[in-house]
């Protein structure tokens, strides 16, 4: 499973972006698929997940309310709509995933990952 992060860029205050995990060599209907971000200094945290099983949808109390997970099967595809973006939204993005698996939060729930998107909220 390869996965190829998108959508990142600079953003104002208040502003929106819409990122996207686009999987190949696997589909990740069988996933569960989480995003994390890491910014400088600072170590890498969830912040959303949907599960592999019912597509639930988990997300981390300082993004609840204005970031939204999806996923599209017939795209194999992921996305992260982030809107009402803040300054400390700024960091590098990442998709993980994980066969069959539940969301969780740490870093070794999840066995495969991209390479990243920078997201930067500024004015």
């Amino acid at each position: 499973l390869q996965l190829v992060e998108s959508g990142g860029g600079l953003v104002q205050p208040g502003g929106s972006l819409r990122l996207s995990c686009a999987a190949s060599g696997k589909t990740l209907d069988y996933y569960a698929v989480g995003w994390f971000r890491q910014a400088p200094g600072k170590e890498r945290e969830g912040v959303s997940c949907i599960s592999s099983s019912d597509s639930s949808t988990f997300y981390a109390d300082s993004v609840g309310g204005r970031f939204t997970i999806s996923r599209d099967n017939a795209k194999n595809t992921v996305y992260l709509q982030m809107n009402s973006l803040k300054p400390e939204d700024t960091a590098v993005y990442y998709c993980a995933a994980e066969v069959f698996g539940p969301c969780g939060w740490d870093l070794s729930d999840f066995g495969s990952w991209g390479q990243g998107t920078q997201v930067t909220v500024s004015s």
